[in-house]
């Protein structure tokens, strides 16, 4: 069997792993954190559970991210699933428009579970962790937090992150 040349390609540049990922439909994660400075938070797609007993969550956080230093500092980090209608805050924390940093938290409405970590009231759901350790990976900091909270949205229907944009059909 010949297989394609387009899958016999040993060096894969960094633009087409891009392009295969976003095949990969996500839920739109905003991962939040508050310590002295203030809140913080990105939109964190590669957020996932590690294993349920117990109880961890990952998320994978570029060096460059501004929250970063946030998360490590309070030890503490929130996953907020969003919600349909919320591409908006998807698009703000996603690093688009001119707000930055605690000026994105105007948007929508906060609270907080047992952390303090920043939780959307009008999330999907929200998983609330304690930080357990780091891992680093090639400017990555892979960030496992044990979940000590969670929220649920009753029913809401999740916004998907699809091909570099959303999912917005019933």
């Amino acid at each position: 069997m010949t297989e394609p040349p387009h899958l016999t390609d040993p060096l894969i540049d960094p633009q087409a792993f891009w392009r295969a990922i976003g095949n990969r439909a996500t839920g739109s994660t905003v991962v939040t954190a508050l310590s002295d400075e203030g809140p913080a938070g990105f939109l964190g797609l590669s957020a996932t559970h590690v294993c349920a007993a117990p109880p961890l969550m990952l998320v994978s956080i570029d060096k460059r991210t501004s929250a970063l230093q946030t998360v490590l500092a309070a030890r503490h980090f929130a996953l907020n699933f969003l919600p349909r209608e919320a591409a908006e805050i998807a698009d703000m924390f996603g690093g688009k428009g001119p707000r930055k940093g605690a000026e994105r938290f105007a948007a929508g409405r906060w609270g907080t579970l047992r952390t303090g970590a920043p939780i959307l009231l009008d999330a999907v759901g929200a998983i609330d962790c304690r930080l357990e350790e780091t891992i680093e990976r090639h400017g990555v900091i892979i960030v496992i937090g044990r979940v000590v909270g969670v929220f649920d949205g009753a029913g809401k229907a999740p916004l998907i992150h699809f091909r570099g944009g959303y999912l917005l059909r019933e």
